[in-house]
């Protein structure tokens, strides 16, 4: 079971899944079936007195992908011939692969007993995409579209859409085409403008959460490792630096500054400063991380 937040890529993984099985093992049946597709057929069935033919079709398949599954919610008759239909490919050893917008523990108005089955395999749960993954996504797109656009332009699209990849597609086409209408090169300045019913608050006032954030996604670390009490390298680094900026870029006094990242006095903010300091004065790569996080936070700017 894969599920996510919609317009992260269920359905494109689901069906990538199903044609490589398909060129893989040309043999297979592979099905690939919206939950009310499935419904409407099996609704269809009823009325056509065809139930056995619907049943029969389905339990001859050898990998059935099975999309939007939490639209079973209170369907009580589609679950139970969905239930039939499951036991009987499971216990022939077939593939069943669901996609919802829900984790099974989370979904609602369900029989219990499907409930158990949707656990029983491997769950996957899809994250939102990091900077750096928007990054990759917009690249390849503007790659495959034949497009090139500045790379603050594209930095700030990747920092700005943030929540599912529909959103990222929506955002490179509604600058393509101003781009387009009005002849013009697309600068920062004028994606700022044509996005602004896509970015919130572009105009950000920047906070303490928001420099953690940015410092984390840059880094590839969970935000909360920095508010914990590990020694890890990597991550006392990344605290560092973020209350660096957190000092050189908000009002925050140092012990505000401290309270953000678990609790910590000003002794340890004014450290982590002075550190940073000195690694800018002395490491190459650290210098140029850190010129280049500074970069990602002010692009946020006005």
């Amino acid at each position: 079971m894969i599920f996510s937040e919609t317009g992260l890529g269920k359905t494109h993984l689901v069906q990538a899944i199903g044609n490589m099985i398909k060129q893989n093992t040309k043999n297979k049946i592979v099905l690939y079936v919206p939950v009310e597709k499935f419904t409407n057929q099996y609704v269809e069935s009823v009325r056509n007195n065809s139930s056995q033919d619907f049943l029969n079709f389905y339990q001859n398949v050898d990998v059935l992908i099975v999309d939007d599954v939490q639209f079973l919610e209170n369907k009580q008759k589609t679950q139970e011939i969905f239930f039939t239909i499951f036991n009987h490919l499971h216990q022939q050893g077939k593939q069943i692969i669901l996609t919802s917008d829900r984790a099974p523990k989370d979904l609602k108005g369900m029989d219990e007993r499907l409930l158990s089955r949707f656990k029983w395999g491997l769950s996957c749960d899809l994250q939102q995409p990091d900077f750096e993954t928007r990054l990759s996504i917009l690249e390849t797109m503007m790659y495959n579209d034949g497009i090139t656009l500045s790379r603050d332009v594209v930095e700030y699209v990747a920092h700005n859409i943030n929540n599912n990849i529909r959103e990222l597609r929506g955002a490179l086409v509604s600058l393509l085409a101003q781009a387009s209408l009005n002849r013009k090169e697309v600068t920062l300045e004028l994606a700022k403008q044509i996005l602004k019913n896509f970015v919130k608050n572009s105009s950000r006032e920047i906070s303490i959460e928001f420099i953690q954030k940015l410092v984390c996604d840059y880094f590839t670390i969970p935000v909360d490792l920095v508010k914990s009490k590990t020694r890890k390298r990597e991550i006392v680094q990344a605290r560092q630096i973020s209350m660096y900026y957190a000092k050189d870029l908000t009002k925050a006094s140092l012990k505000t500054i401290g309270m953000h990242f678990g609790g910590r006095d000003h002794s340890t903010v004014i450290h982590a400063c002075q550190t940073v300091n000195d690694l800018i004065e002395t490491d190459k790569k650290f210098k140029s991380d850190i010129e280049e996080i500074g970069k990602r936070i002010k692009i946020n700017l006005v």
